[in-house]
């Protein structure tokens, strides 16, 4: 085991897998001569060459295209996108392109693509640059949607979507990078669509994914457990397809529920978690199933609006006293 930071279990996963398979190649603004603009992808200019770790223009549109191409006649490209916030200009290509490819193909062509790069909000960056699109994208077939929470699981499900036949949106999150924590160094693949129970507990399921876990999760879950309360967290790690089976199970055992994710309410992912619990787990359900979320309006630049709107300790530990009626 070996302590790494989030952006190097990112880099460490792409080098491994572009020195396992000559097909797979990096390309995006800045990944290159600067290392990345968060040096996800520091020092594989030199290990790969400029043939396989390509700088770009800023053209969301045309470099996600050229990807998408060359995923349809047999390379292994991952696109990188400055934000996510940005992949809006290319989403033609990422919605209409990659994600339809092999159904309008009738099978005969796959676009085995990922798509990486930060989401969410990382502090005072303005509305326009503080989004989450992970539902937006959830909401496509043919796309898998990927949200890690800690460099463990970063690199072991990036690992897999490189090696996935199906576009992959492979979202990280800014404020994230630096985070730490032990990985092995042997190699190890986490499958795609499997969530992960990162703490049991008997009272409630907090079910939520990305930066939400260690930011606002788990440390409400700390404060409760000095009340009293064991709250069960459900990792969703990947959000197209969902862990279902796991999150109905964790509902059926602690009879609560409450869905933490950093997005806007209306048809989010926490919407859909919401429905299969009681189309699911009704008879089991002893309480109504809350949501945790962004308040319904672009983020503000004031961090005193920004504390407000997104989801926080404060409103999680509320979220779960009121489905324990406490």
């Amino acid at each position: 085991m070996k302590e790494i930071a989030f952006r190097d279990a990112v880099r460490d996963a792409m080098s491994e897998e572009m020195r396992r398979d000559e097909s797979v190649f990096l390309m995006g603004e800045e990944v290159a001569e600067y290392n990345g603009a968060y040096k996800a992808s520091q020092g594989m200019l030199d290990e790969f060459g400029p043939k396989r770790v390509i700088d770009t223009p800023i053209a969301e549109l045309g470099f996600a295209g050229i990807g998408v191409g060359a995923a349809s006649n047999g390379l292994r490209p991952i696109i990188e996108f400055m934000t996510f916030n940005f992949s809006l200009v290319a989403i033609d290509q990422i919605i209409n392109s990659a994600a339809k490819m092999l159904s309008m193909s009738g099978g005969q062509y796959s676009v085995p693509i990922v798509f990486r790069g930060p989401t969410g909000n990382a502090g005072q960056l303005g509305a326009q640059h503080s989004q989450n699109f992970e539902n937006w994208y959830a909401n496509t077939p043919g796309l898998k949607v990927v949200v890690p929470s800690n460099p463990y699981d970063a690199k072991g499900l990036l690992k897999s979507s490189i090696r996935d036949n199906d576009p992959v949106i492979f979202m990280e999150s800014e404020l994230m990078y630096g985070d730490k924590m032990e990985v092995p160094e042997e190699e190890y693949l986490i499958p795609l669509g499997k969530a992960e129970v990162k703490r049991s507990g008997k009272d409630v399921t907090i079910v939520s994914f990305g930066k939400m876990v260690p930011r606002v999760v788990m440390p409400a879950v700390e404060q409760l457990a000095k009340e009293g309360i064991e709250a069960e967290v459900v990792d969703l790690r990947t959000v197209r397809p969902i862990d279902y089976a796991t999150v109905i199970e964790s509902i059926k055992k602690t009879n609560r529920c409450v869905v933490v994710e950093e997005a806007w309410p209306l048809a989010s992912i926490s919407s859909e978690l919401a429905y299969h619990a009681q189309r699911h787990a009704f008879d089991y359900l002893d309480a109504p199933v809350l949501r945790v979320t962004n308040r319904d309006v672009p983020l503000p630049y004031a961090p005193t609006l920004i504390e407000e709107i997104l989801p926080n300790v404060k409103r999680t530990i509320e979220a779960v006293k009121a489905v324990m009626y406490r």
